[in-house]
């Protein structure tokens, strides 16, 4: 083997073949994929943090409407579904509108909504296009404050992010 630089290529001789080469092409082609892959790798990242900011916009817009006393504004963030699911410690709530009737029935004045604060604790993606969010919640309220923890999980269902099922206790 015997390499030998001619006219700014690289001549290389292995037995009976002979390979020529451009360093400045291999150079170029070099920087081209290491910015296509530093591109693509943050561009997964950002697609990550823009999910989250998402969510967390959609958990603030639900805490504005809690404490507002606007139930069905709250109710927007929830998936307009009969597959919607609602865990509390007194059973499962499907679908939306007895979702909705529940937390009527459940929080039936200003007094009993009161004013709404999250504690996100993680949001974390399950697949592409579904994330679960943990956290706790915090009700300052006439009748009594009340203070628990919950999980749920959103999907991105026609572009939009929506509460698929809510676990609360």
């Amino acid at each position: 083997m015997s390499i030998s630089p001619t006219n700014g290529y690289i001549k290389f001789r292995f037995r009976y073949f002979v390979f020529t080469i451009n360093p400045l092409l291999i150079m170029k082609k070099l920087v081209l994929f290491l910015c296509l892959a530093a591109f693509f790798n943050g561009y997964a990242q950002t697609s990550k943090e823009r999910d989250k900011k998402a969510i967390l916009k959609i958990l603030k817009k639900q805490r504005l409407a809690w404490s507002d006393n606007n139930i069905e504004a709250f109710m927007e963030a929830y998936w307009k579904s009969d597959s919607l699911k609602f865990y509390t410690s007194n059973g499962v709530t499907k679908g939306w509108e007895n979702t909705l009737d529940r937390y009527l029935k459940a929080y039936p004045t200003e007094d009993h909504t009161g004013k709404l604060n999250f504690r996100i604790l993680s949001i974390t993606q399950i697949t592409e296009g579904a994330y679960y969010v943990m956290g706790e919640y915090h009700l300052k309220r006439e009748v009594g404050n009340a203070d628990g923890i919950f999980m749920i999980i959103f999907k991105k269902i026609n572009g939009k992010w929506k509460i698929i099922a809510d676990t609360s206790s």
